[in-house]
């Protein structure tokens, strides 16, 4: 369908303003970003061109998070911008009235957090990715590595001279089951073998009831109260998969499914995946909220009053949001309402002020 005259003069006059918008906020994420490097960066012996380049890579994720209160504020910008050139009131004189701007844009919005899931997010989390393993490798404390496999949780950790690889088939609350531990020395000689059915890591100081240990000089020794020093605990562990940002919407899928084949909480991971999926329409929904606000507004307010509002708008969405996902997180609410009850209420809100825009 071709695009009548208004619908691509308003199209276009929108994204040329989020274009500014999105320079703007990713000039300001640099400049935050690029201190925070230089700062972790401080102590090491490494040429400027690394924090520069670590910024860049972490740019892209911190924009895609950003992107419902910059669509917040591209509206109010492409408003006041209208308002400047009378071209609202042409508008109104051609017949066209506000319900109809307010839903091409909401479109427009939605299509363009289409876009942003299916192609910006998996890149940005692939930069993200490659950001954070850069990172880690000058990172102080790297005597600890978790993953997660199809074969359960896989620990390497070195304390004290001995290095222990670690095995657990999962983890329920503090304890990981049915574990084994192979321990080497500092030149990765084997040392002894340790098998448990449950060892608590409820803090850096391992303990289980009931262990057997194998090596060179004994066989299927068992051994009450034992005790393992670690660098790591429960808390460390539930820190090391909370970073979720760097993972594609499939590679959010597999972590998952992981999570449920060893009994681990997937509930941050669902609580990702649905953020995700409402993401469009969060967009879309920012978009429709500050162009009824903006309708509902003296027109004779000042840039920086629409500024300083949208600012005080956007912070008290997202401690909203942030509020209500924590909930989620803590299972105080189902996930799935946790995420999409803010936007119920952004919806709520847009719809009172729409009631009377076109009286306007």
């Amino acid at each position: 369908m071709i695009l009548k005259v208004y619908q691509n003069y308003i199209s276009k006059q929108f994204l040329l303003t989020f274009i500014k918008t999105v320079f703007i906020f990713v000039t300001l994420a640099f400049i935050l970003n690029i201190f925070e490097e230089i700062n972790f960066f401080k102590d090491l012996d490494v040429s400027m061109g690394v924090p520069i380049f670590l910024t860049f890579l972490n740019i892209p994720s911190i924009i895609f998070e950003i992107f419902p209160f910059i669509f917040l504020i591209t509206t109010q910008f492409f408003f006041i911008k209208l308002i400047e050139q009378n071209e609202n009131i042409s508008f109104k004189n051609f017949g066209l009235s506000n319900s109809k701007i307010i839903k091409l844009l909401a479109l427009l919005s939605f299509l363009i957090g289409m876009i942003l899931v299916t192609i910006f997010y998996n890149l940005s989390s692939n930069l993200k990715h490659s950001y954070l393993n850069i990172k880690n490798s000058y990172a102080k404390d790297n005597k600890y590595l978790a993953v997660i496999t199809e074969n359960g949780i896989w620990i390497k950790d070195a304390k004290e001279g001995i290095t222990s690889i670690i095995n657990a088939e999962d983890l329920k609350g503090n304890f990981l089951n049915n574990v084994d531990i192979v321990q080497f020395d500092e030149d990765f000689n084997f040392i002894q073998n340790v098998s448990a059915e449950k060892i608590n890591i409820k803090n850096k100081s391992w303990k289980s009831e009931s262990v057997l240990i194998n090596n060179e000089q004994e066989s299927n020794k068992r051994i009450k109260n034992y005790e393992l020093n670690s660098n790591i605990d429960f808390r460390d562990i539930n820190s090391l998969f909370s970073n979720l940002n760097s993972l594609s919407i499939f590679e959010l899928n597999d972590l998952k499914n992981k999570y449920k084949d060893i009994n681990y909480s997937s509930i941050e991971v669902d609580s990702a995946i649905q953020k995700i999926i409402s993401f469009p329409f969060y967009l879309m929904l920012m978009t429709i909220l500050s162009l009824t606000i903006m309708m509902n507004i003296k027109q004779n307010k000042t840039k920086v009053f629409h500024l300083i509002f949208g600012i005080l708008i956007s912070v008290i969405i997202y401690y909203l949001s942030f509020f209500f996902e924590e909930l989620g997180k803590n299972e105080q609410v189902p996930v799935a309402v946790s995420i999409w009850i803010p936007l119920l209420m952004i919806s709520i809100i847009s719809m009172i002020n729409l009631v009377r825009i076109n009286e306007k």
